[in-house]
């Protein structure tokens, strides 16, 4: 069942197009990643669904409603943080959290959170002497801290050192098995992977490509790329005979580098051991979220 549906929007700034016309649907209960280049529209799309931006054309609703008409009452059960958002700069972190959390009906224990995301020794500091990670950590509590119906989280990790992210990860889950249904704009490739159910792919205000990750990187078949050390003589044309190998050859560095498909890797594995070879510092890479992205995007990552 679709808790947030987008039909046809489309939104312009003067003769630049953000949004051209693009449709979506996010399920309840699911991490729904949007991906895409520098001006893409990623951002303008989230701005619409959280009622910050009128579109100029198109239909959103988030649980029915429409985010822009009845912006009171969908404030009620949407979390956002965004990429440029401030505080006023005298505020504290405890101020901010009990003000955030008066907005909810079942808020969760806003100093609990605080403390998880690192901010408890600075919970009487104000907004403008935080640090810019710590400015991001304060953000994400405000989008969370309200039990919300949808999180909106534009760029979650920006800022964040690996231990702080990986808790946040961490968070984002939690939100997620706990009724928050998760809309997660992101540059991190390895975020999306690991946090989203399905993702968008917007190129230039359009949607590219929707699956799970792991369907995105399928989609644009790119090969698995298999390479090893090896001693003796290896007929290289022997192995592109094998089903499913696309090339074979041998590296400068002397290793042996193939592109296959992955259910050719044992066969090729096989082959080699019925001829008494046996492969040393074995790699095998399969395509990457990057490689899709790369892949669905324009060269240039602007509109």
């Amino acid at each position: 069942m679709a808790i947030v549906e987008v039909r046809g929007l489309r939104k312009t700034y003067g003769s630049t197009v953000a949004v051209d016309h693009l449709d979506l649907d996010v399920e309840d209960g699911e991490i729904f990643g949007i991906l895409g280049p520098n001006g893409s529209g990623k951002t303008t799309t989230v701005e619409c669904i959280a009622g910050l931006r009128r579109p100029d054309a198109g239909v959103v609703q988030v649980t029915g409603l429409d985010p822009h008409a009845e912006r009171a009452r969908v404030t009620r059960i949407v979390g956002v943080q965004l990429q440029q958002a401030g505080l006023p700069a005298k505020q504290t972190v405890r101020e901010a959290i009990a003000l955030f959390a008066s907005f909810y009906d079942d808020p969760v224990d806003g100093l609990a959170l605080a403390e998880r995301l690192g901010l408890g020794p600075k919970l009487d500091s104000r907004y403008a002497d935080l640090s810019g990670g710590q400015q991001q950590r304060l953000a994400i509590a405000l989008a969370l801290v309200g039990r919300p119906r949808v999180a909106l989280l534009d760029e979650l990790s920006t800022g964040l050192d690996p231990r702080s992210r990986r808790e946040v990860w961490r968070l984002v889950e939690e939100a997620r098995d706990a009724g928050t249904t998760v809309i997660l704009v992101t540059h991190f490739m390895e975020e999306a992977r690991h946090l989203c159910d399905r993702v968008a792919v917007i190129d230039r205000g359009r949607l590219t490509a929707l699956d799970t990750p792991e369907g995105v990187i399928g989609g644009i078949g790119a090969p698995t790329v298999m390479s090893f050390a090896i001693s003796g003589a290896v007929e290289v044309e022997a192995l592109e005979r094998i089903d499913g190998v696309a090339s074979a050859r041998r590296r400068d560095d002397g290793r042996l580098e193939l592109s296959l498909t992955d259910e050719a890797v044992l066969p090729v594995l096989q082959a080699l051991t019925a001829d008494g070879m046996h492969p040393e510092r074995l790699r095998i890479v399969d395509a990457t979220l990057d490689d899709a992205f790369l892949d669905l995007t324009g060269p240039d990552g602007e509109e």
